[in-house]
């Protein structure tokens, strides 16, 4: 515990908190009371300071789980891969009786009679391509067969599977040219032999400037999710900069529908950790974090003992290969709140607070960021383009690609194809059509295209049956307008955006002709419905609301005004909350009624009922055949509650 605490400033104890709740869960089971005083004393906190953790990071527990262990994967791409039937077989193999979940709030542990099981659905383990998935104490599952989860029960060891063929021939791998190589080991000699660590080398003879130029002249456009060009998000340290200037790494990949940065993690560590420390010399950062998902324990060891292996050879530390310069990195483990992927989030998580987003303006990470200090959040797939763009020089690299979206870009494709996974490409040199048909095999036998979620569930659905019109920059300069079907769709940032929706982190699902609209959008609003942070009320009560209506409606409950109803308050979150999940959770809402309006209606037949909350779900619109309804003598003035003038 004393060399978790010493991982950060001596002032700034409270970061240790999540660290120190992670040891004590992993001894005792649990947190207890006695945890929660123990810890905030070791910290001179007070207990409310620890106990607010424990209430919000879904992944700490205060009731002991059974010896064994299980958390099945319930977003999208697992829901639509049978996850839901695989928490039942898991339940008949151990006699769990599972309870059923709160509205919103954590999903409560199941726990057998005798103890020895415990079961829990859990949002997205990043890992969609192997859909359905489970952990099973630490170790993660993939493919599971629906018919065998008993034997997962006997035989737990599972390592992380890469179930893709070599490159396809669209490919342009530079990210993951080691992905999957007979050859290749993740320890420092295999890297080195290589070629690792030479462009750490190269960087650390250039001028800070000149990295930062070299970055700038690349084009290269963050890959967590915003596509923020990453030279300009450098460029707002200062060079004279007198405060400490951080470096995080985000490594909490979250968004369901995405599952490149595990890979990184797991079978190329040191690509990661030299794109970190050409980037802490950039930026004169001394200390770097990085932020991975308390759902990767095993990538969490891989990156500690890699950082290690880069100390022994004097890649950081003290004096980095006799220049003089100091750069430290930590690991920093979450523990499953998806809105610490926010930047500012993830600052306030790794200070040992909730994830609560900060307004922005004053607190831009660059400026007041970690401890108020200037701040530089990159996703793991940017920092590792950092290491290339040294290699080949930032004029050569934003050859790769188009303009304004240069280099190449990992897409991961689940759902409804034949072969899921992971594809690193030129951005935009790949058409949705040859990402779907060629690269992921097509759509499963007797189905047809429906629908596809481009980037990540927080982007907005793209109806297969669409046409779209896109602007494109013509080779002479001038810019020509086409109509294009979504196969034609270059998968880059701008021409998704034109066509409504985005690149976002990377996430293709696609959904074919068997696939339930109503229900797809339900498994995603109950994901956002859970992760909202509770900080900004549009998001909190909204999102939350979203999820009851479209339950109701799947459960046969569905009245008229639902469909206007939905859209009426995801036009009321987005735009209207601190940081960007307003837009994430409203989204989805949005499109899916305004693209799939016959599906919507279809659940939305009963005649409305009296005027009431929107989120009110009473058992009697699901019971009831007929509503009744009762003339009034006046107008009540409920304003487009109901049907005004009946009760």
């Amino acid at each position: 515990m004393d060399e978790a605490i010493g991982h950060y400033p001596t002032d700034h104890n409270r970061s240790a908190a999540m660290p120190l709740l992670h040891l004590w869960q992993e001894h005792f089971g649990f947190i207890s009371d006695g945890g929660v005083q123990w810890i905030a004393a070791k910290l001179n906190l007070e207990p409310i300071n620890i106990l607010e953790l424990v209430t919000f990071y879904p992944m700490f527990r205060q009731e002991r789980a059974g010896k064994t262990h299980i958390r099945v994967c319930r977003t999208l791409s697992c829901a639509m891969a049978g996850s839901g039937r695989l928490v039942e077989n898991f339940c008949a193999a151990t006699g769990i009786e599972r309870r059923p979940h709160g509205n919103g709030m954590h999903k409560p542990i199941s726990v057998s009679a005798d103890g020895n099981y415990s079961i829990e659905f859990v949002e997205c383990l990043a890992s969609c391509g192997t859909a359905p998935v489970c952990m099973v104490n630490q170790e993660l599952h993939e493919d599971v067969q629906l018919d065998r989860a008993a034997d997962l029960l006997t035989n737990h060891q599972s390592p992380i599977r890469n179930h893709r063929s070599p490159p396809h021939p669209l490919e342009h791998r530079l990210i993951f040219k080691n992905i999957q190589r007979d050859d290749w080991k993740i320890d420092i000699g295999t890297y080195m032999r290589d070629g690792g660590y030479e462009q750490l080398r190269k960087a650390v003879t250039m001028s800070r400037a000149e990295i930062v130029n070299q970055v700038k002249t690349s084009g290269l456009r963050g890959r967590g999710g915003a596509g923020f060009p990453c030279g300009v998000k450098w460029s707002f340290i200062k060079p004279d900069e007198k405060k400490p200037v951080y470096l995080i790494c985000n490594a909490d990949e979250s968004e369901p529908g995405t599952f490149k940065d595990r890979y990184i993690i797991h079978e190329d560590p040191h690509q990661l950790l030299e794109g970190i420390l050409i980037s802490c010399f950039a930026l004169n950062a001394r200390t770097a974090y990085i932020y991975i998902r308390g759902e990767f324990p095993q990538g969490a060891k891989i990156l500690e003992r890699a950082i290690e292996e880069a100390r022994e050879h004097n890649f950081l530390g003290k004096n980095i290969l006799g220049t003089g310069f100091d750069a430290e990195v930590y690991t920093h483990r979450g523990a499953g709140a998806y809105i610490c992927g926010e930047e500012t989030g993830l600052i306030e998580s790794l200070e040992g607070k909730r994830g609560y987003p900060r307004i922005k303006p004053p607190y831009f990470p660059a400026v007041l960021g970690l401890y108020m200090c200037p701040t530089i959040v990159n996703n793991v797939e940017t920092l590792c383009h950092v290491k290339h763009i040294i290699a080949m020089g930032g004029a050569n690299y934003a050859r790769l690609g188009r303009p304004n979206n240069t280099g190449t870009r990992l897409l991961c494709v689940s759902g409804d194809v034949q072969r899921p996974g992971y594809f690193e490409i030129e951005v935009g040199a790949v058409t949705m059509g040859q990402l779907i048909y060629e690269m992921a095999g097509g759509l499963k036998p007797g189905r047809k295209l429906k629908a596809v979620i481009p980037g990540g569930s927080s982007a907005k659905v793209l109806r297969a049956n669409e046409r779209f019109k896109l602007k494109q920059n013509q080779s002479d300069g001038s810019t020509v307008e086409r109509e294009m079907s979504i196969d034609e769709i270059p998968m880059d940032f701008d021409s998704l955006t034109a066509a409504g929706s985005m690149a976002g982190s990377g996430g293709v699902i696609v959904l074919d002709d068997s696939r339930d609209m109503v229900w797809a959008l339900n498994n995603i609003n109950e994901f956002y419905a859970h992760e909202s942070c509770g900080q900004c009320t549009p998001c909190r009560e909204g999102s939350l609301w979203m999820q009851k209506i479209t339950d109701r409606m799947l459960r046969g409950g569905g009245v008229t005004e639902d469909p206007k109803t939905l859209k009426t308050i995801g036009d009321n979150i987005a735009g209207r909350t601190i940081c960007a999940f307003g837009e994430a959770c409203a989204w989805p809402t949005q499109s899916f009624v305004q693209k799939f309006p016959e599906e919507f209606a279809a659940r939305a037949t009963k005649p409305v009922p009296p005027p009431l909350p929107p989120e009110y779900t009473p058992e009697e619109l699901i019971e009831q055949e007929q509503i009744p309804t009762t003339p009034m003598a006046h107008d009540p003035g409920w304003e487009k509650a109901g049907t005004v003038g009946t009760i």
